[in-house]
């Protein structure tokens, strides 16, 4: 199979960054996390979002505060009355791009609600007091936001094939929607009891790991469709019919994952019981489009080199 006329999702531009962090994004690159100025000693990282409106992406230096396997970032603006333009990006859009020292990973932004912000915050202000003033100077909550490693990195950038690819993506995909389903019941469990239930609505939690896996759902089916399936229906006509049925069923798959982005528009209002019902609907039939494409193209996929272009 040629591979110089299949797209690759992952080439992607370079990120914005302003004018103003510039100097500090170079340098943070150029000597492993480590920058000068006011920032000497502090614990600094990039963080890569995607533009709620642009759709471009953006790349802001931050404070950081590890907690276990999470690290903790502050929406504070040095109190500005607005939140900042990296934290509208990430309710928009989950998946963040993190750069740490030398490392580099993909994760998954979930905002804290209630006691569990009030706790981080305050001790965030126990060992950074100026977060402290910050506070003091709005009449807004300064958001405080976990980033969650993404178990497995959909550009991890180790797949040797365009099958070896399909199946780290696939991988990602399974795991997201586990750990989605699994929160939605840990939800709805906790809430059996509640006087207004349903709707009882749902937490960030649930919609920033949902929105993640809708997200990356949508760009590998928008791949395929735009480069990889046309590919193998004109260089493989035995696949045509193998083809003909996965768009079907990329179609299906798209129309249950837009209502599920839809019913999310109003997470505090949500309905959770029909929230369950239609993440139950499309676990079915992701869960069946996935095995059946795998049988179907892991064959022919193990032959092409990742990323496409890169080997004839």
């Amino acid at each position: 199979m040629s591979t110089s006329q299949t797209p690759n999702p992952f080439d992607r531009p370079e990120p914005y960054v302003s004018d103003f962090n510039r100097p500090v994004v170079e340098e943070f690159r150029a000597n492993g996390g480590r920058v000068g100025g006011p920032f000497e000693g502090s614990d600094l990282l990039l963080l890569t979002t995607t533009g709620a409106r642009s759709g471009r992406e953006q790349t802001s230096p931050l404070g950081f505060l590890r907690d276990g396997e999470r690290l903790l970032v502050v929406a504070s603006a040095a109190g500005a009355p607005r939140h900042p333009a990296w934290y509208h990006n990430l309710l928009a859009h989950p998946l963040v791009t993190v750069e740490v020292g030398t490392e580099t990973f993909e994760a998954v932004a979930v905002p804290l609600e209630g006691a569990a912000r009030d706790r981080a915050f305050a001790e965030i202000v126990r060992r950074f007091p100026r977060y402290g003033d910050y506070q003091a100077k709005t009449d807004r909550t300064i958001p405080v936001v976990a980033l969650e490693r993404s178990p497995v990195e959909p550009s991890s950038g180790e797949a040797a094939t365009l099958a070896d690819k399909l199946v780290e993506v696939h991988t990602w995909l399974r795991g997201q929607l586990d750990r989605v389903r699994a929160e939605t019941d840990a939800y709805l469990r906790a809430h059996a009891d509640a006087p207004r239930r349903p709707p009882a609505g749902l937490n960030l939690q649930i919609r920033q790991h949902c929105l993640a896996f809708c997200e990356s759902l949508h760009l590998h089916h928008t791949f395929e469709d735009a480069g990889l399936l046309p590919a193998l229906e004109q260089q493989y006509p035995h696949l045509r019919e193998t083809v003909a049925r996965l768009r079907e069923e990329h179609r299906t798959v798209e129309r249950l994952r837009a209502a599920l982005v839809d019913l999310l528009a109003e997470v505090s209002t949500a309905d959770p019981d029909r929230f369950r019902a239609d993440l139950d609907r499309i676990t079915r039939e992701l869960t069946a489009h996935l095995d059946h494409e795998e049988r179907e193209l892991l064959p022919v996929l193990a032959a092409v080199p990742f990323p496409p272009g890169g080997a004839d």
